[in-house]
This record gives C-alpha cells, sequence and structure tokens, in this order.
C-alpha cells in the first residue's frame, strides 16, 4: 500500500514534466529498455508492466506484482535541403521517463497504474526564405521551431476468464503540449478585407491579381508565426485480450481508442512586415514603371498614400499578438501480436499494429482570436480572428515489430529486434518541423538481475536515416516544393523492474 500511496503522488509530477518525441509518426515504439531490447514486441508477451499501455489483459499473466522504472534520451539527427538551404537540425536531446506498477491481489483479478510518455515530435532549424532578405539582396535566417509532446497516465483492470483467457482495460488522461514557430504561407484568399463593395473587390483580389491588371501577383503570403502556450486534456482508452493456450506460446490483442485534444491557452505572434514590405516595394515598382519619370522618394510617397485610401495606416505596422487555440486528435489503433517459448532458454514474438492517422492527422486548425491590430484587420475584413487549417493529410500506417530474447546465463538475458514502421507523412506535406518518416529500426538490449527480485534492463535503438522529397506542389508552401527532409535518431534506454513478491 505503501508503494502505491507514493505512485499516486509521484505520478502527476511525472505527468505534467516529462516530454516526449516519436519514432514511428508521433508514437513511440516501446516504453521500457526490456520490450525495446527485442524490437518493442509486447502484445504477445506477459512479462512487464508496460501491458498497461500495449494490451492490459496480458497483466494477468504476470507472476507476481511488479514495479517498473524507465527512462531514456532520444537524440534526432535531422537534415533539410532546398535550392537555398543545405542545413542539419539543432543537435537537440530529449528525456523519456515512465512509471508503472501492477498489482495482483487475486488469481483472477489483476490491477495497475502507470504513466507513459506516449510520444510526440519536435525540431529546430536556422533557415533561409526567399522572401526574407535584408536591404542588400541577403538572406535573413529565420527559426523554424516545433515541439508536440504527448503524456499518457491511468489505471487498469484485467479479469482471468479462464486460466488461459483474459480480458482488460485501460482508462487513462491523456496531456499534450504544442509549439510552433516558423515561416507560415497563407492564401491570399484569407484576406477578405472588401475594397470596392459595389464590386465585392478585396484585398486577397489585389494581392492575387496578375499585375497587368493592377494585382500584386502573389500565389501565397508569407508571415512570421510563432505559437507556444497550447496545452490540452483529453481521455484514451484501450481493450485488451490475453490468451495462452499453454506454457510456451500467447498471443495478444489489442485495440486503442482515438482520443480528440482541444488546446487551449496559447498565444501567437503573427508578423506580416517582410511581406507588407514586398508588397510595398511591388506597388513602387508598379508605379514608376507606369511613370518612367517618377524618382523613388516620389513613388514611395504615392505608394503610401494608396495604402492611406485603402484605409491601411503604415505606422501602425503589421504585428499583432493573438490568443490561439487548435485541434489535433490521436489516432485509433489496433495491434495482435504473439510470443513463443522455443526452449527455457529462447524466446521470440512479433506484433503487427494498424495505425490510424488518416482520421487523426488530417488538418491541424488553428485558431487565432482577439488581435487588436487595425492593419491586419482591415486586411483579414474581421474583427481580430484568423482561422487556419494547417494541412497535414498522414495516411494509415501498418508497423511490423519482431524480436527475440536469449537467457545467456541464470541472470543475463540478451535481447534483438527489427521494427518497420509505415511513413504516415505523403510528399505533398512533408516539411522539416515535423520530421515523422522514419521506418527502419534496430534495437539490441539486454537485463542483469541484481538480485532475485531486482534486474537492470539496457536497450539500444537506431532508427536508420530516411530521406523524403517533397512534390513539386507542396500544401504547406512553395518553399518546400522538391524539398528534401532527413531523420535518423539514435534512443538509449534504461529500466529498473522490481518483482514485488
Amino acid at each position: 500500500m505503501k508503494i502505491e500511496l507514493t505512485l499516486l503522488f509521484a505520478a502527476p509530477i511525472l505527468f505534467l514534466a516529462i516530454p516526449s518525441f516519436a519514432q514511428d509518426g508521433t508514437k513511440l515504439i516501446g516504453y521500457d529498455a526490456k520490450t525495446i531490447g527485442r524490437g518493442g514486441t509486447v502484445t504477445g508477451f506477459f512479462d512487464n508492466t508496460t501491458l498497461l499501455q500495449t494490451n492490459p489483459a496480458g497483466i494477468s499473466f504476470l507472476t507476481s506484482s511488479e514495479l517498473d522504472f524507465g527512462a531514456g534520451i532520444l537524440a534526432p539527427q535531422l537534415h533539410f535541403k532546398n535550392s537555398i538551404n543545405d542545413a542539419n537540425g539543432k543537435s537537440n536531446k530529449y528525456p523519456l521517463v515512465t512509471i508503472s506498477y501492477v498489482h495482483k491481489p487475486s488469481n483472477k483479478f489483476t490491477y495497475g497504474f502507470g504513466v507513459f510518455t506516449e510520444g510526440g515530435l519536435g525540431a529546430d532549424f536556422s533557415l533561409n526564405d526567399e522572401l526574407y532578405k535584408d536591404q542588400s539582396g541577403q538572406y535573413v535566417k529565420q527559426p523554424y521551431h516545433s515541439k508536440f509532446d504527448v503524456l499518457e497516465g491511468g489505471g487498469s483492470l484485467a479479469y482471468k476468464i479462464t486460466d488461459k483467457f483474459s480480458v482488460g482495460g485501460t482508462a487513462q488522461l491523456v496531456y499534450s503540449q504544442l509549439q510552433f514557430g516558423a515561416p507560415l504561407s497563407l492564401s491570399p484568399s484569407l484576406l477578405k478585407g472588401v475594397i470596392n463593395p459595389q464590386t465585392g473587390y478585396t484585398f486577397g483580389n489585389l494581392f492575387s491579381g496578375a499585375p497587368s491588371s493592377g494585382g500584386l501577383g502573389y500565389s501565397e503570403l508569407t508571415g512570421t508565426a510563432n505559437i507556444s502556450g497550447l496545452t490540452a486534456w483529453g481521455f484514451s482508452g484501450k481493450i485488451g485480450f490475453a490468451y495462452k493456450p499453454t506454457d510456451r506460446l500467447s498471443f495478444g490483442l489489442n485495440y486503442t481508442l482515438p482520443t480528440s485534444l482541444s488546446f487551449k491557452g496559447g498565444t501567437s505572434n503573427l508578423d506580416l512586415t517582410y511581406q507588407f514590405n514586398d508588397a510595398f516595394g511591388r506597388v513602387v515598382a508598379g508605379i514608376i514603371q507606369q511613370n518612367p519619370g517618377t524618382t523613388q522618394a516620389q513613388a514611395q510617397q504615392q505608394a503610401t498614400q494608396q495604402f492611406t485610401q485603402l484605409g491601411i495606416d503604415l505606422t501602425k505596422g503589421v504585428k499583432d499578438t493573438y490568443a490561439a487555440d487548435a485541434g489535433l486528435k490521436l489516432p485509433q489503433s489496433i495491434s495482435g501480436g504473439f510470443s513463443y517459448a522455443a526452449s527455457k532458454k529462447i524466446r521470440f514474438g512479433a506484433d503487427v499494429e494498424w495505425i490510424n492517422w488518416a482520421n487523426a492527422f488530417s488538418n491541424l486548425n488553428i485558431n487565432l482570436t482577439q488581435g487588436t491590430n487595425p492593419n491586419i484587420n482591415r486586411l483579414l475584413g474581421t474583427n481580430g480572428t484568423i482561422a487556419i487549417p494547417f494541412p497535414l493529410q498522414w495516411k494509415n500506417t501498418i508497423e511490423i515489430r519482431t524480436g527475440g530474447e536469449v537467457d545467456v546465463t541464470q541472470g543475463i538475458t540478451l535481447r534483438a529486434g527489427y521494427i518497420y514502421g509505415g511513413n504516415p507523412v505523403p510528399a505533398n506535406t512533408v516539411f522539416p518541423i515535423f520530421p515523422a518518416i522514419v521506418k527502419h529500426h534496430l534495437t539490441l538490449g539486454g537485463s542483469v538481475k541484481l538480485s532475485s527480485v531486482v534486474a537492470l534492463n539496457l536497450a539500444y535503438e537506431h532508427a536508420f536515416n530516411n530521406d523524403e522529397t517533397a512534390s513539386s506542389a507542396s500544401l504547406i508552401g512553395s518553399q518546400y516544393n522538391n524539398s528534401t527532409s532527413s531523420l535518423a535518431t539514435n534512443v538509449y534506454h534504461v529500466s529498473i523492474s522490481w518483482l514485488l513478491r
């Protein structure tokens, strides 16, 4: 009971403090060194407490109550290349922590609770953009930043229907944080401010219109956006089935419910200065072209007068701070797996998981409100609101996890595994700060028994570099057309397993 009370106080602290980053989409392939060492195979391996997260029915077959602590370091290696960039991402390192406990009060009922770093993603770059140049024409590098982390914590209950078959369920709270900062490409159609009420001509028509007809010729607009402070709470659940027909063979099946996340409490800085300066320059160039004798200063004065007549006060700039919220989902998934003991010393298994990214990561719906800059509000034709359906359009994936372990001595076990995770990111939405594109993983690990009830588990996980080339018509922005994003990762795991007999 003392251990259970300690965990009840410790879990919320971990739940609020631990960032995490993903290996397959936004999901980690495993949650502790023991299972990751053998390729993340756990759905049909009924031998550790991370079953709370992967197949709660399997905890029925644990031989005793157990407490596990896990920690890890994820070190991604990122690269981005297009016509004006050939840059590595910042060498960030992200901590991963897990704590889980299972109690067996009887042969029929087993329960447990834990906090798990479910996943996320993140990246930092300093990149060139065609719009961001100084007066001499040199690029002014811009920060590109993302951070999305997901933590899950809750309880599980399993019931043995027979000695060979069990069902279980998990109920969890989900906590997530979201940050995003980069030059953001926007459609000119967002500029709904009306210039001519009689014809319905808008600023969007002005900015996107052909220069030959008096327009500015933009197919997209770019503003620096920096969104931070977004947090969300949600609910998730799991239903699992475990079948162990013999001492050597076991099967597992698990379904994870989808989770809706409504991010609130964020702020966003939006700066359209470079875009507006470029537009002002095009107006000035058009005036000089139409009136060859006009000086630069005269053309600038005329351009200022034209914008004033349109209701734009250049002295107030085009920067603003907004309240921000966003909507996103975590995917539902179905996984099945088995394990087989070829002998008393050799065990192997495999998992297959279907992940429904298409229904979860379709769009990141960003809403900005409470804007007060009169110029931006005039351009948008709103009272300070901007709705941005940021496209993701991820694809469903199948993840295959395989691995095994061998007891080389009574106190030492060695493990290895291979994972194939289908890349969910399509070519028309891949870009460098949502780098969830790795496919092939190799894992190695082992355990050392420190006593009859305590074991130290170690694992190394490598996701091999994967390059993905964007399509020639990126939905994120033209700067990503035909660009190449690259990602590889190294992850180091350690965990302690304590049998509470």
